[in-house]
């Protein structure tokens, strides 16, 4: 069977690991990447996280389906479901994101056939059975309360809220334990069946299968699944326009006995000519290594925290640059003091070549390691190829973040210059 070839070999992880990006007829598309692994991975992404639930009583409804879409299908009761993959030694997984839900596994060379049956059946024929909804309301209540027992975590959910205020972004992914006894049957088929279509999804394979293989083995078991026609509803009707919302600094009381700070601003992450220069602020500012400016000005100078760190969140329409630290309440200022003036150095002084080439040297040394992981490079990919529709080569991906300039990094700062803070204590 032909399919419509859009990108060929086009290389993306450090290790030129070469891709095809295919369509299927029934409109699915396949990132397909070839990896010296003994290691596959095949998945799929759907974009219906929780910035497509458009009124309150749907909040948390994305992140139910992908808990419950396991519970069974028109011929699989869950049992069946967790065993499938796990009897070969392999993992299943998902998780849901503010634009999108991912469903994966991982699985030893020689199993695609296996994950991309049962993956094809989730994603087509979900049952819902109402004994197992009953179960996994209380599973999901337990991990509501979970999440609002652990400050460090729901700091960051409370922060998006208020700087998303007034769109659909600006609400927890996990939901309210209030709207899960409305999650029925029918509400959960009715949204898989309005999101789950070919238009919306991407599914991505990682491993050691060729191109034309994968894609064979692959494209057989979702074209069965999928051979009815695709509805390609309108959704952006219902996402709210954002607006820039003001500036802001709260503190609220959650008898915590640390202080969990949350710093950011909306940047332009989605624009393609300041995501490397961004990216690499990130790594500097408060990236993996023990040498990033917060850990060495906090932790290690001052002893004032224990872990911060900083991230970069890309979003289909912009993105959020967020610095995240954990402290005593008496120190809290103090470390806000130390963050503004590190960023105003980042805007005003010019790093040295040497300083400016040390952290590339150290960022693209980042990127190896982490494209050794076959489940990380993929995912990675795929989340890159539903928000841009393409891969760089790893050597233009290179050539991008060695031409980054002084002028370009405080060119960045400047945007993150401007930054509201939510304090849990």
């Amino acid at each position: 069977m032909a399919y419509g070839v859009n990108q060929v070999r086009i290389s993306y992880d450090m290790a030129e690991n070469p891709h095809i990006l295919i369509t299927f007829p029934t409109g699915h598309r396949l990132l397909c990447m070839q990896m010296r692994t003994s290691v596959g991975c095949f998945g799929f992404t759907v974009r219906a996280g929780s910035r497509y639930e458009f009124t309150p009583r749907t909040h948390g409804l994305a992140h139910f389906v992908e808990h419950t879409i396991f519970k069974g299908t028109a011929k699989r009761h869950s049992w069946h479901i967790n065993s499938r993959m796990e009897a070969v030694g392999g993992e299943l997984n998902a998780f849901t994101t503010k634009e999108d839900i991912t469903f994966y596994t991982v699985f030893p060379k020689g199993n695609l056939a296996r994950g991309a049956e049962l993956l094809a059946d989730l994603a087509s024929s979900p049952s819902f059975p109402e004994k197992e909804l009953m179960k996994e309301r209380e599973v999901v209540r337990e991990e509501i309360s979970s999440y609002l027992d652990s400050p460090a975590e729901l700091v960051f959910d409370e922060f998006e809220n208020h700087i998303f205020a007034g769109s659909t972004l600006g609400h927890s992914i996990l939901g309210v334990e209030d709207n899960l006894d409305g999650f029925t049957q029918q509400v959960c088929r009715e949204f898989v069946n309005r999101m789950f279509i070919p238009s919306r999804m991407l599914l991505f394979y990682g491993g050691p299968e060729s191109p034309a293989t994968a894609a064979a083995i692959i494209s057989r078991h979702f074209e069965k699944a999928f051979g009815g026609s695709d509805f390609a509803e309108d959704l952006s009707a219902g996402i709210t326009a954002r607006t820039a919302n003001e500036k802001f600094a709260l503190s609220r009381d959650t008898g915590a006995h640390q202080a969990h700070t949350v710093i950011g601003a909306e940047v332009a992450a989605n624009n393609p000519a300041w995501r490397p220069a961004l990216a690499l602020l990130t790594n500097i500012i408060g990236g993996p290594g023990m040498n990033s400016l917060l850990n060495t000005e906090l932790r290690e100078r001052r002893g004032l925290v224990y872990s911060a760190d900083a991230s970069l969140a890309q979003l289909s329409d912009g993105g959020l640059f967020t610095i995240y630290f954990g402290c005593a309440l008496e120190d809290r200022d103090r470390c806000e003091e130390i963050i503004s003036r590190l960023v105003n150095d980042l805007q005003t002084i010019p790093l040295s070549e040497r300083r400016l080439s040390a952290a590339k040297k150290q960022y693209l040394g980042q990127l190896v390691v982490a494209g050794a992981s076959t489940e990380q490079t993929i995912l990675s990919a795929a989340n890159t190829v539903l928000r841009t529709d393409v891969l760089q080569s790893s050597a233009a991906l290179r050539a991008e973040i060695e031409n980054i300039s002084s002028d370009d990094i405080m060119r960045a700062a400047a945007q993150i210059a401007s930054m509201s803070r939510l304090t849990l204590c």
